[in-house]
């Protein structure tokens, strides 16, 4: 796996029907950031990240 880089994470066990992640990526896109939410299964957390072919 090549390194990527990180906008932020979040843990995964988060509060039920909360997505912060999904919701820093939504914010990141609207101010023209193109990012997507990956899982780090290893670290148990989702990662904001550059989405694919634009890092």
């Amino acid at each position: 796996m090549s390194a990527r880089e990180i906008f932020d994470s979040f843990p995964a066990g988060g509060p039920r029907g909360s997505w912060p992640a999904e919701e820093m990526a939504a914010e990141l896109r609207t101010q023209g950031t193109d990012a997507t939410v990956v899982m780090d299964l290893a670290g148990d957390r989702f990662l904001v990240v550059p989405a694919e072919g634009r890092a």
